[in-house]
């Protein structure tokens, strides 16, 4: 197992050239991305709600996130599979990451996933709610974006300040003291909630 910094080996997941690249995404592109994407849902929802309900909205879906992002990676990255297919599509999904979770080009779900996804997301919210749902959609993607940034840093930045040193303690946790534990990224307090953070040992 490498160091928590050491140089990542990468694992290839195809042997396509054109889909392996698909699998990579710097966060230079993921930044510039949602830059752009973010904006234009709010621009979507304009008019929908007041300011105010607006602002509930957003901070619904980023409650919303938060559940999701727990549920997703404890129960759908660490399934148990029992086919061969489900197997690969477990590893192809996050068990790659495990295996070298260094790598700078997979530390982000890339666009070909993350797109989709959340097209299907701002679909269900807007049969749930119509144009209003778009409000709860940009607090659900506001929710994904700090995710992803916050775990691209746990493996890739110094992260020296008080509350970036405790979200990164706690993820590299998961990844080097045990994997079945520590499931939060950025809302650290769901394993404290749902009896799965790990505790500290000391000798």
């Amino acid at each position: 197992m490498s160091a928590p910094h050491g140089s990542p080996q990468r694992v290839r997941l195809f042997a396509n050239e054109r889909l392996e690249r698909l699998t990579l995404i710097s966060p230079r592109t993921f930044i510039l991305a949602w830059a752009i994407l973010l904006p234009f849902i709010a621009w979507t929802g304009w008019g929908a709600v007041s300011a105010l309900e607006g602002l509930g909205l957003v901070f619904a879906g980023l409650l919303v996130w938060t559940v999701f992002e727990y549920a997703l990676h404890r129960f759908v990255f660490h399934l148990e599979a029992k086919t061969p297919v489900l197997k690969w599509l477990v590893f192809v999904i996050h068990g790659n990451h495990h295996d070298s979770p260094n790598d700078p080009l997979r530390g982000i779900m890339p666009l070909p996933a993350s797109l989709p996804i959340a097209g299907a997301v701002w679909a269900a919210f807007a049969l749930l709610l119509g144009r209003t749902g778009t409000w709860l959609f940009l607090g659900f993607m506001i929710g994904y974006v700090i995710y992803d940034l916050v775990h691209f840093a746990c493996h890739q930045w110094p992260m020296r300040g008080k509350v970036g040193a405790a979200l990164k303690r706690h993820h590299l946790r998961h990844h080097y003291a045990n994997t079945d534990g520590n499931y939060a990224i950025s809302a650290v307090f769901l394993d404290v909630l749902f009896r799965s953070k790990i505790r500290s040992s000391r000798r």
